[in-house]
């Protein structure tokens, strides 16, 4: 740890002092000028914050957000593309002042250490980051209120209650004078005790500025107090290591003896012929810019994604009564998904040969904060990439595929997510999340039902049905800048059986509609039909089948919102409503909910913070144009017993998988796999080809190997 460095959270919080004494190192990375994508370093962070201080000298500032100002996409690209110069370096910042909740946008050029713009905007709540929730367990702990309310149900120690802070969703007591987030409530029977096993009847609703509780919303059956749920479920080893079962697995050790095939310069990553950019901000977490690949069969690079970024995400929970009717969490847009990110471990978290890169978050001192080994990355074997046995004589051809993985891991209070961005020697790009965690219980009445809206997952404990939606952002750049999105449906031919076209009543074929406009193209998933949607260019055509050159969008897992229609979840999460969403692009147009999430109404065309729906409503042209995707996928989870005490992970996918935009097979430019020692119980002979592309089991003589 660095002098005047103190550690928060995971964090490794830097002070002026400290940064002082990176500048001389960290100012031109060893040597190597800043990519224009590349997050804020620890000093650019600490100099931004000055240069506020200095302008706003008179006011006490806390800073929200202090994050890297993406370039004009347009300037950026022509910069990539070696046409134009490198765009100026610029900050977005976020600050209240004076000790109020209004929301100061400022702009800050850091080469010209000057204010680029600055405005104030009004009826907007700024995203709850790690230090405000902090107030919810001080504050609460402290409220005499919150103390008679445990009390009340025989808890008087408060050190054994903790409180997670939630953002409030909307309050309609309260507008935008104040600066809100609800406190969840919870009892430990010892330090360590799992907390989600004992919920307790009440949560508080807190100013997060003015540090007070200001309502304490108690949970009454029949009049009366839910008391609390006192068996014990843990799962850390201290309380269950002697039951753990060490006999049965064998360790599975993962070794590359030559190391990995991707390498990096700087945060530019190349991988099998992919090259990309991995960025990484306060909100989105990863984010993966101008990916392209080489193509060997045209013989030149090609780009596929301008960006790719999980947008957003909502957990809305179907148990109508007050006050769990406030819980439906937005974890990117109200509490940033970089923000939340774990620091890896090697072993654990990822394993083999991993590369890690660090985040750097701001504090609301305007301090820079290092979180360690924030994004992993690392390849895994990935099953079978391509194999044909000709049945005749036994002749096979099969080659191993592999993965390349740029992953984060995030704590939402009681859940976890793995976000895992994955790229396959196909040219595959899937974007897995595995779900796991804690289940958010409420306590039971003696004699009440957790039906219909939830499940007893253990003595006492309702954990509430609710939904995982989530955002992914699709920025495409197939092969050039002006691309177009169509529908595909599997569906049968119009021709009566017995006519001619479909004589023996066999026919179908694929009905592709063009999405010529952002309201035509705010579309369903339809299992029915096994519905994908294609992104192409239409201004190139695949050589082999003469059809426009795309990337095919497949998003199976697609609930929709169970919200009703006009419901605040419903407003709030316009998003949500449609499983794709295409619109024209147009800067800083990043998140599906709004800029500003938290305690907003959904209401359309609000000031500073238009949502998709907005965007959409436009009906703005996509033909052939600059566009994005909004793919909506995730799961609705009706809690299992199995969920308890810590929920094994459950994975869900969207997929986008290259749709003639090779001429063949991209997997073919992976020589066949070589096997020299068979370690299987059974005595074969080589696996699947010799070394090279020639494959070599039998000869073609036409006797087919014995087994």
């Amino acid at each position: 740890m660095a002098p005047d460095t103190e550690i928060i959270a995971g964090y490794e919080v830097y002070t002026p002092e400290a940064a002082a004494e990176l500048k001389s190192t960290e100012s031109s990375q060893k040597g190597r000028p800043y990519h224009p994508l590349d997050q804020l370093t620890v000093t650019e962070i600490i100099e931004v914050a000055e240069i506020v201080t200095s302008t706003f000298s008179k006011n006490s500032l806390k800073f929200n957000v202090i994050t890297l100002k993406d370039p004009i996409k347009a300037e950026y690209i022509a910069w990539r593309d070696g046409v134009g110069p490198k765009p100026e370096r610029q900050a977005f910042v976020i600050v209240l002042m004076d000790g109020g909740c209004q929301v100061n946008e400022i702009l800050v050029s850091l080469p010209r250490k000057s204010i680029l713009a600055q405005r104030t905007i009004d009826d907007v709540m700024p995203i709850l980051t790690l230090e405000d929730l902090d107030v919810c367990e001080r504050v609460a702990r402290a409220d005499p209120g919150v103390i008679q309310a445990c009390k009340d149900i025989g808890i008087h120690d408060m050190n054994e209650v903790y409180f997670d802070g939630w953002a409030v969703g909307a309050d309609e007591r309260y507008g935008f004078d104040r600066r809100l987030q609800q406190g969840l409530a919870y009892w430990r029977s010892s330090e360590n005790d799992n907390q989600y096993a004992h919920p307790l009847d009440f949560c508080m609703v807190i100013d997060t500025e003015r540090e007070e509780v200001l309502r304490i919303d108690i949970r009454r059956v029949d009049g009366k107090r839910v008391p609390v749920p006192r068996k014990s479920h843990n799962f850390l080893p201290e309380f269950i290591s002697d039951g753990y079962i060490t006999d049965r697995l064998k360790p599975i050790d993962v070794t590359q003896p030559k190391g990995v095939s991707f390498t990096m310069n700087g945060n530019e990553l190349s991988w099998a012929g992919y090259k990309m950019h991995i960025g990484f901000n306060y909100r989105e977490g990863i984010v993966i810019s101008d990916v392209s690949v080489d193509d060997m069969y045209e013989k030149r690079r090609r780009m596929i994604f301008n960006r790719l970024s999980v947008a957003e995400m909502v957990v809305p929970y179907g148990n109508p009564d007050l006050p769990h009717h406030r819980k439906h969490a937005f974890d990117i847009g109200e509490y940033g998904m970089g923000l939340m990110t774990n620091p890896l471990k090697a072993g654990c978290d990822c394993k083999g040969a991993i590369k890690y890169l660090d985040a750097v978050m701001s504090t609301s001192r305007g301090y820079a904060a290092v979180l360690p080994n924030a994004v992993c990355i690392h390849e895994e074997d990935n099953g079978l990439l391509y194999k044909h046995t000709d049945y005749r004589d036994g002749t096979v051809v099969s080659a191993r595929d592999r993965k390349l993985i740029i992953s984060q891991i995030i704590t939402a209070a009681n859940y976890e997510y793995g976000f895992y961005h994955t790229f396959s020697l196909d040219g595959t790009y899937k974007l897995e999340v595995k779900l796991t965690g804690i289940l958010n219980t409420v306590p039971l009445a003696r004699g009440e039902s957790a039906t219909p809206h939830g499940t007893q997952v253990a003595e006492g404990l309702n954990a509430h049905n609710h939904q995982h939606l989530f955002s992914l952002r699709v920025d495409p750049a197939l092969d050039g800048p002006n691309n177009s999105v169509v529908q595909n449906d599997a569906v049968s031919t119009d021709i009566p059986v017995g006519q001619a076209g479909n004589l023996y009543g066999n026919a179908f074929h694929c009905k592709k509609t063009l999405l010529k406009t952002s309201k035509q193209a705010a579309c369903d998933y339809n299992h029915e039909t096994s519905r994908t949607w294609d992104i192409i260019n239409p201004n190139k055509l695949n050589p082999a089948c003469k059809k426009p050159i795309g990337y095919k969008i497949i998003s199976r897992e697609s609930p929709g919102l169970l919200c009703r229609p006009g419901s605040l979840v419903w407003r709030r999460a316009g998003f949500t409503r449609h499983t794709l969403w295409v619109t024209k692009y147009r800067e800083d147009e990043l998140f599906p909910a709004g800029n500003y999430v938290c305690q907003s109404t959904g209401q359309p065309g609000w000031p500073y913070n238009e949502t998709v729906v907005d965007w959409a409503a436009r009906d703005d042209n996509i033909e052939n144009d600059d566009i994005v995707c909004w793919l909506q996928f995730g799961i609705t989870h009706f809690p299992r017993t199995e969920d308890f005490p810590l929920m094994p992970a459950e994975p869900l996918s969207v997929m986008l998988r290259a749709s003639n935009f090779f001429e063949k097979n991209p997997a073919l430019w992976v020589p066949p796999t070589s096997v020299d020692k068979d370690n299987s119980s059974r005595d074969l002979n080589k696996c699947c080809g010799g070394g090279g592309s020639r494959p070599v089991v039998t000869d073609r003589s036409g006797a087919a190997p014995k087994l």
